[in-house]
């Protein structure tokens, strides 16, 4: 069995699109979405895409996909307390229309989300019991990166019956041990940092970090065509001019585990 995982898409379709035909070439018998399909300029595009896909597919949350069930779940718009932080905090008004917009393009898909589990396993040759998560096992929130210390990190592993864990959201790849357990993050499709392309993971029997390219010159002029809110730093910053992984790795430190 081969397992293609395409994490932190962010409604980018193009970007999506592109992994797909790779995933395709590629042969796999079976796709893991592993969260963040949401929020992002082409919310509904991307939706729509996915569910209607060939090849069987599993999806779990990650927090931006549980911001968006957060504002179509209210009764009141104002008393929405989840919006994806690993403060718990609201975030910034800017942020706020943009999680609120998305949700309004994809109201249709309410109970979808709403159907998506914390994590999902499946038995892969060659690899044994993978268990797939957005953050980390235990939530959907967690921030750690191919430099967090192992000790931070060994609690939140432990119990985990699983030879291989793969993750996402810091849209990093990395291939690491937490003790006796790989931990592999698949990197994100729609929003890599310190890269341009879309990142994905191939699973079967071993482990392939892969990248696709694909005009995000283009991409970036079909989103300023979009009504999304912030529509210039996505389209210019994380498109064309993504952030290092140096500067990264030292915005997600101040977020990241701590013992």
């Amino acid at each position: 069995m081969r397992i293609a995982v395409l994490n932190d898409i962010h409604g980018n379709l193009p970007a999506l699109d592109a992994v797909l035909a790779d995933v395709r070439q590629a042969g796999v018998d079976q796709i893991v979405i592993g969260g963040d399909v949401l929020p992002g300029p082409l919310p509904r595009e991307t939706m729509a895409r996915l569910l209607a896909l060939e090849i069987p597919t599993q999806f779990i949350y990650g927090n931006g996909d549980k911001a968006i069930l957060a504002q179509l779940t209210a009764s009141d718009p104002s008393a929405v307390t989840y919006w994806g932080t690993t403060e718990g905090v609201a975030v910034p008004e800017p942020m706020q229309e943009l999680i609120r917009w998305t949700a309004r393009q994809v109201s249709e898909y309410r109970d979808v989300l709403a159907s998506w589990p914390l994590t999902t396993m499946l038995s892969i040759d060659g690899l044994g019991t993978v268990l797939f998560c957005h953050a980390t096992p235990r939530n959907e929130i967690d921030i750690f990166t191919r430099v967090t210390p192992e000790e931070r990190l060994l609690p939140v592993f432990a119990g985990v019956d699983a030879s291989l864990v793969v993750c996402g959201h810091t849209h990093m790849q990395f291939d690491r041990r937490v003790g006796p357990t790989r931990v592999v993050n698949a990197g994100s499709v729609g929003m890599p940092f310190g890269t341009t392309g879309a990142d994905w993971l191939l699973l079967g029997p071993g482990v392939e970090l892969r990248k696709t390219r694909y005009d995000t010159v283009a991409t970036a002029e079909q989103f300023r065509r979009t009504e999304y809110p912030m529509v210039e730093e996505f389209a210019v910053r994380y498109l064309l001019q993504p952030p290092s992984e140096e500067e990264m790795l030292t915005a997600w430190g101040q977020y990241e585990l701590t013992p």
